[in-house]
């Protein structure tokens, strides 16, 4: 598990391009310091007595500069070896400060933008600016004479608190800056990452809801294919093969069962356009047809009694408006138990009834055939009920009768209007 504290997070190593960039930064920052060291001798301030030999003040210039070369390699050695050099140089009387200077707030600010171990780096970057500080008061102790002595021009004595006071102050901005830009860059490259991790996680995110969409599409797909084939292939089937035997002897009832095929062929191409149609337009292009409801639930009986089942079917209660969803699977769960009756059951009779209780729509299918609601399928249009069901937070009980035969039995919960108007 990622872990967002800041404190705890660990920055990843410089980039090769990166390692390649401050090569190159401090082999340029040495030479300019070393050419810099140059100007200020021609210019006389290294013309004292205490001023070490050129060589010497070379070195000092390069100590304090090249290691930046490796500030994001290695921040915590870098930091240490520059500070240490400035405060050597200073004490050698080889201070080339205008470079040095620079080299040493850059070493601080890295240390505090890349130190791998936070408290470590926020300890060895106090450290030196403790010593600095220590340092900066040795030199007022060592060096009071030449603060307080009178300047030639003016003839006047400066304060010597007012020296010291300034040269604080100037120091105490100046890594007080350093230390706080540091922090202020880590953190900004934390939040960069953190950022970016966030992002990752929620493109996987989105990737596992896409998936999971697509899948349950598939299984409503799948679902509604199974409900609108298996129903009127089935009750085609068992027409054709009534034609088939009344083709000699009774062609009246042939022609009329050829009728019935080709209603329910029709009536099945017209519900598959519909539906593929649906799935191919966006709800902005079109408005999709009204899928079948409760109020089509006579038709399924129609159609078993013209399979040749005798039929009873009666709605009990006041009728109430249903949502469209939970209408159609009212609709489904019927035409799948009608459906299951006509292929498996060798049933007579078929009992449907549309109960509607106190908030709760009941469904009863009910046959007296020999066969279960599954036998001899592949069990999905089972499944396709129990799906319907629990989307709308309802039961299904299913299996044989007592006195024989097979009933399929659900209850669906809606939300009563009655009284609810004021």
């Amino acid at each position: 598990m990622r872990s967002w504290n800041v404190e705890e997070w660990r920055r990843p190593g410089p980039t090769p391009r990166q390692r390649q960039n401050d090569l190159w930064i401090g082999s340029g920052v040495a030479a300019l310091a070393v050419f810099t060291l140059f100007m200020l001798r021609r210019a006389g301030y290294y013309h004292t007595e205490r001023a070490p030999a050129l060589a010497e003040q070379i070195f000092w210039a390069v100590v304090t500069t090249l290691p930046l070369a490796w500030r994001r390699r290695a921040p915590e050695a870098v930091a240490v070896v520059v500070s240490v050099a400035f405060i050597v140089a200073q004490v050698r009387f080889s201070p080339e400060q205008v470079i040095t200077t620079y080299a040493l707030c850059a070493a601080i600010y890295t240390l505090g933008a890349w130190g791998p171990d936070r408290s470590r780096a926020r300890t060895i970057r106090l450290v030196i600016i403790a010593v600095m500080f220590g340092w900066l008061t040795v030199s007022y102790a060592l060096y009071h004479d030449a603060l307080t002595a009178v300047d030639p021009e003016s003839g006047e004595k400066p304060e010597l608190w007012a020296a010291v006071l300034l040269g604080y102050l100037q120091n105490l901005v100046y890594f007080g800056f350093t230390y706080l830009m540091g922090d202020a860059a880590w953190r900004a490259v934390h939040r960069e990452h953190r950022l970016q991790e966030q992002a990752e996680e929620l493109r996987a995110a989105q990737e596992a809801a896409a998936g999971r969409a697509v899948l349950q599409e598939r299984v409503r797909i799948a679902r509604e294919l199974h409900d609108v084939v298996a129903h009127h292939v089935s009750v085609m089937g068992i027409q054709a093969s009534a034609c088939r035997r009344a083709l000699e002897k009774d062609p009246v009832k042939a022609v009329t069962a050829l009728t019935a095929v080709e209603a329910g062929a029709r009536t099945a191409v017209d519900e598959l356009r519909r539906m593929l149609g649906a799935l191919r337009a966006t709800s902005a292009e079109v408005e999709p047809a009204p899928g079948a409801g409760i109020d089509r639930i006579g038709e399924i009986a129609d159609r078993a009694r013209e399979a040749g089942l005798e039929v009873h079917f009666g709605t009990y209660g006041d009728p109430a408006p249903l949502p469209e969803s939970l209408s159609q699977a009212a609709f489904r769960i019927v035409q799948e138990s009608v459906t299951n009756t006509l292929k498996h059951a060798r049933a007579g009779t078929l009992d449907i009834r549309v109960r509607y209780l106190a908030g709760e729509l009941e469904l009863d299918v009910a046959d007296d055939g020999h066969g279960g609601a599954a036998a001899g399928g592949s069990g999905m249009g089972l499944i396709g009920m129990r799906e319907r069901v629990a989307v709308h937070d309802g039961t299904l009980e299913h299996g044989r009768r007592g006195g024989g035969g097979y009933r399929v039995r659900a209850r669906l919960p809606y939300a009563s209007t009655v009284g609810s108007s004021t």
